[in-house]
């Protein structure tokens, strides 16, 4: 059985995403266009319905208006309206549409000549003279209902086969658009484990050769370039160790245990008060005493390390960076360059970058929501363009 890797796992996460979005606007679209050719489908079968009705109608008229004139002609107290068809039933009006003598169910509509209404058809005929006053006759039968039956027999029948089959198709398309872009976001993963593997020989060394260093026999001249590259050099581990969670995150042993988050606060703004004098950039701590936080300290520092890099990275020259920390809470402020309000929900996508000048992989914030999903860390983001952004944690 194959161990899925937490990259793998963001990557099916990713194409399930997409698929259904995808599927769920082919579906939308793929209905509306089933719904269209069974509206036509209906309509046809309810013109075919009104012309069989048209027939037998238009043959009885035939019959009644003979009737009709017999009874004119012969009118007396003795002759009846005819009634002889249970299933039609008749109505007359004169010229001006007012009703003579009615046995419909529903009220016509003298402007048409073939319809149905309620469940009746109609059939308005004109007769050649004015029987008994009557300029319009209307013939009426119920509608059995029976074509309709059959229209929604084979929609079913059918619409949910054709609709099916239409899904699966959309459903391998949509794999077949993807692959490409499942196999960069591979490879991509591929060259960032391979490039881990090849930083950690080198970074480990230079921060063990600065750490020997004498600074006490070294010129000032020296002792800046000496930061600058203790400042190179805690940029590229903390990228490596960024790069090796993402990799090793499944594999990573981990030691939950009541922290001090005060203390290992203080601890990492004081290993990034180098890289943050580069950018002019004072640290503003409200960090209250002894707040504890049930958690690895590994994965604590990660979270620490990628929200006070970001608060730094995106940060103005000579800016600030608030740090507030009480019970069940956590703040860490800047005054950068701000993100737009709806690029908000997306910042904690791998790989997502809003600013290229300041370089990055984009995967801080993503470690940062892993973490924090991990233990239940509630994280809520409030930023404006061009002023800050602040990101508050709470558990």
């Amino acid at each position: 059985m194959r161990v899925l890797k937490n990259s793998d796992i963001s990557l099916l996460q990713s194409e399930k995403k997409s698929l259904l979005a995808f599927l769920s606007l082919y579906a939308f679209f793929s209905i509306i266009i089933l719904s269209f050719i069974a509206f036509l489908y209906y309509s046809f079968q309810k013109d075919l319905m009104l012309q069989r009705n048209r027939e037998i109608l238009q043959n009885y008229s035939k019959s009644f208006i003979v009737k009709l004139k017999k009874l004119h002609r012969n009118f007396s107290k003795t002759h009846m309206y005819p009634t002889d068809n249970s299933h039609i039933r008749t109505a007359i009006y004169d010229s001006d549409k007012v009703r003579i003598f009615s046995l419909l169910r529903v009220k016509p509509n003298l402007n048409r000549v073939l319809y149905e209404k309620n469940g009746q058809i109609h059939f308005i005929k004109e007769p050649e003279e004015y029987y008994l006053g009557a300029k319009y006759i209307v013939f009426e039968k119920s509608d059995d209902k029976v074509w309709l039956k059959e229209f929604y027999k084979k929609v079913f029948l059918y619409g949910i086969p054709i609709f099916v089959l239409i899904i699966v198709v959309g459903y391998f398309l949509m794999k077949l658009f993807l692959k490409p872009m499942r196999d960069t976001l591979l490879l991509l993963d591929r060259f960032i484990k391979d490039t881990t593997h090849e930083l950690n020989t080198p970074v480990s060394a230079i921060l063990a050769n600065v750490e020997t260093i004498d600074e006490k026999g070294c010129s000032e001249k020296n002792l800046r370039k000496i930061k600058r590259i203790n400042i190179a050099a805690k940029t590229i581990s903390n990228i490596y160790q960024d790069l090796t969670y993402l990799i090793l995150n499944h594999k990573l042993q981990k030691k939950d245990e009541d922290i001090d988050i005060s203390r290992v606060l203080r601890e990492r703004c004081d290993y990034f008060q180098e890289i943050a004098k580069t950018k002019k950039l004072n640290f503003i701590q409200g960090i209250k005493k002894s707040v504890y936080i049930h958690i690895d300290k590994n994965r604590l520092i990660k979270l620490i390390d990628n929200l006070i890099s970001n608060a730094i990275k995106y940060n103005k020259i000579g800016g600030i960076i608030q740090i507030t920390l009480k019970n069940g809470y956590l703040s860490i402020k800047d005054s950068g360059i701000g993100i737009k309000n709806e690029k908000l929900n997306e910042i904690f996508q791998r790989y997502k970058r809003f600013n290229n000048a300041s370089g990055g992989f984009g995967i801080g914030l993503n470690i940062v929501w892993m973490i924090a999903n991990e233990y239940n860390i509630k994280i809520e983001v409030d930023s404006k363009e061009g002023e800050f952004t602040e990101v508050v944690l709470t558990w």
